[in-house]
């Protein structure tokens, strides 16, 4: 079964024949390779310094292989993703369609919001029966929730969202046991350990949504929450909004709750401009969020188990089933 590769060390992807190779120097100053089966890559993640060339990224296209880059400090610089060859015109026109039709678009963008203030309520839900005290954060999510139908446009969605995504996150300081309170949520650059911490798993979030689009007919730069963009795969970004709380969110309460990740695992942490995972950091919340997404759950519908890696696919499915007719989109939520 094909999976996913996280590359942190330095060295060269090379191919030779049908088999992808990692080039790395050991200690002692000697060459490994590691041979690496393309029928075994799902997608590749580089955190390391890794010399690549164009032949090989031609084996990756030819066989569907999306790469994601990152650099030094771990930040998103961004993926190479093969031309499509799973292409549907028909498909195209419809996204198009739903995304200039307004009413379209709003059913479409109020179903990913739902679904995301969904899970922020499911988590705040958890911690309250465990007798944290986020019952503010909770009504104003729950407020926030019953405003969405009311919505007339994607800026009064947005603002709904980030109310519920403000007090959510104001709820950190009694889910976690933090040492300094978490005012607020800054993004570029994270400015302290947990806005570091929320930004590198958002990241992981988006770019493994990335990867399950690419499998299906949906065009990535075609969104209907977040505005299309020349330098972004928007739709990424709005099917993402649905699995930061249900997945990312959950693996940070769990490092920063058992002690997994601390102070000790970020630099910059009282300087400026920016706070970052130190690399050994990065691998274990990779390792974390990987053996989340590889999580079985019982399917309802479809009555067999299945991963969450693959009920984000699933949410791309159910996206084209209903552009092209066949039944209304509802998003996800949680029923386990």
């Amino acid at each position: 079964m094909a999976r996913s590769y996280y590359i942190f060390r330095n060295g060269r992807l090379r191919r030779r024949q049908n088999t992808l190779y990692l080039e790395q120097e050991d200690e002692t100053g000697e060459i490994t390779r590691q041979p690496i089966p393309i029928e075994d890559v799902h997608d590749i993640y580089l955190f390391g310094e890794i010399d690549l060339n164009t032949k090989l990224l031609n084996f990756l296209a030819q066989n569907g292989v999306v790469v994601h880059f990152f650099n030094y400090h771990g930040f998103y610089a961004g993926s190479f993703y093969p031309r499509e060859t799973n292409i549907s015109g028909h498909l195209m026109v419809k996204q198009v369609e739903h995304y200039l039709d307004l009413p379209k678009r709003m059913l479409l963008a109020r179903e990913f919001v739902s679904s995301a203030l969904y899970h922020i309520r499911r988590n705040l839900n958890y911690y309250s029966h465990r007798g944290k005290a986020v019952g503010s954060s909770l009504a104003v999510v729950e407020r926030c929730m019953e405003r969405l139908a009311a919505c007339e446009s994607v800026p009064e969605l947005m603002r709904e969202e980030g109310q519920a995504r403000e007090a959510y996150y104001a709820a950190f300081n009694e889910i976690l046991e933090l040492e300094e309170p978490f005012e607020k949520r800054v993004r570029r650059p994270p400015d302290n350990m947990l806005n570091a911490l929320i930004s590198f798993l958002n990241t992981l979030i988006y770019t493994a949504t990335l990867s399950e689009i690419y499998v299906t007919q949906l065009n990535p730069t075609i969104s209907y929450l977040h505005e299309p963009s020349q330098r972004r795969f928007s739709l990424a970004l709005d099917i993402a909004e649905i699995f930061k709380p249900l997945v990312g969110d959950r693996v940070l309460f769990r490092l920063l709750n058992r002690g997994v990740i601390d102070e000790e695992d970020f630099v910059g942490l009282g300087e400026a401009p920016a706070v970052y995972l130190k690399e050994k950091a990065r691998k274990t919340v990779v390792r974390e969020l990987e053996e989340t997404l590889q999580t079985t759950v019982y399917h309802r519908r479809l009555k067999r188990n299945v991963s969450y890696r693959h009920l984000i696919r699933l949410e791309a499915y159910k996206i084209i089933r209903h552009l092209t007719g066949m039944e209304p989109y509802r998003s996800l939520r949680a029923w386990w």
